[in-house]
């Protein structure tokens, strides 16, 4: 009799202790992450996710997609998000602020605001609506085997030896729609009326139009695009592969923008997630994004190697302040002008 109420005390208590820690794996949370994919997701994962986890036990969950993807997912899910922290490139992250699915980042939760360059925190009036997690630019990428002469300038992809064989980003890649500003620059054309640039896109023999950046190093690997725009990110992510090609900022210069990070409005985990936030905005991140994308730290005070440093949107000896930054509330105000005209007078004329 004794025995069986000693065996049915064990038994109880080990039922406690598997309920009490079914209870705590219960109660941590699990943080659902938006970020992009490919070398981008890699490197987000293994600089921010990975060692946020292994210092705080909450695990984190990627969902993978584009910018614009996100934001649709967000706009979505606005009354029901299951996304708490989503990465998201400038110029989209102006129209999710103004979609109202991005919650303000509060000093005092996030300590390592003080880190950043002045720039990369994002306000509209008192609210903190995005931080950067690093810069990349729009260069000129070509084949070293197809391609004899170092190009110097974006009009060399009007080149007739290039034809069928050119890429440069559609509308639906977030850099599309700047790009398109940015060629005005380049022929001389009145940003007020792109009916010329239009003509120059329609004219252009392409092998693609990307909508991202994979679309666009699987075309430049599989010899589909021999020249064409391309981030350095992905640029320089297939040359230290092996892949022949090279990267150049031409005379005209690079358009350039960032990653962002964004606290989702209407978050169930919000303290993790800011938690998380805090953890990417070190010197520590920043470097290691740097050295795995090139990404040009948002973060003051970091320093890199030569081999690291020459990679960057602004090269080795350049700074935030030398890249082409555009004002986003200016081409987000003709995102959708230009999209269409776009799809009738570029895409509709191939």
């Amino acid at each position: 009799m004794k025995l069986r109420n000693r065996n049915t005390i064990k038994a109880t208590l080990a039922l406690a202790g598997t309920l009490a820690a079914l209870g705590v794996q219960a109660q941590t949370p699990r943080l659902t992450v938006a970020m992009y994919g490919g070398n981008w997701g890699d490197a987000f994962r293994s600089c921010v996710a990975e060692p946020f986890t292994k210092a705080t036990g909450i695990a984190v969950t990627p969902e993978l997609g584009t910018s614009t993807t996100t934001l649709a997912k967000l706009q979505q899910q606005k009354n029901a998000p299951s996304v708490d922290v989503a990465w998201m490139d400038g110029g989209i992250s102006e129209l999710a602020y103004q979609a109202g699915v991005v919650d303000n980042l509060d000093a005092a939760a996030l300590p390592n605001l003080k880190n950043m360059l002045p720039q990369a925190v994002y306000r509209n009036g008192a609210t903190t609506y995005a931080v950067s997690s690093g810069y990349y630019s729009l260069g000129l990428t070509y084949s070293t085997k197809a391609v004899k002469t170092v190009p110097t300038s974006w009009k060399d992809l009007w080149n007739p030896a290039y034809a069928g064989a050119v890429t440069v980003p559609s509308p639906a890649n977030s850099a599309g729609v700047p790009f398109v500003v940015f060629l005005a620059q380049v022929w001389g054309v009145n940003p007020a009326s792109l009916e010329p640039v239009y003509a120059k896109l329609a004219a252009l023999d392409t092998a693609l139009f990307f909508d991202s950046s994979g679309a666009a190093s699987n075309a430049f690997q599989s010899g589909e695009a021999v020249i064409g725009a391309h981030f350095n990110v992905g640029a320089w992510d297939l040359i230290d592969k092996g892949v022949p090609l090279g990267f150049v900022v031409p005379k005209e210069g690079a358009w350039a923008t960032d990653a962002r990070l964004h606290l989702v409005k209407g978050s169930r985990n919000k303290a993790a997630a800011e938690q998380f936030i805090n953890s990417a905005l070190t010197p520590a991140a920043a470097t290691c994004l740097a050295t795995k994308l090139y990404l040009g730290p948002a973060v003051a005070g970091v320093t890199l190697p030569a081999e690291v440093s020459r990679k960057l949107p602004w090269g080795a000896s350049g700074s935030v302040n030398s890249l082409k930054l555009f004002d986003w509330s200016a081409i987000n105000a003709r995102r959708a002008e230009i999209t269409a005209a776009w799809n009738r007078q570029v895409a509709n004329k191939r």
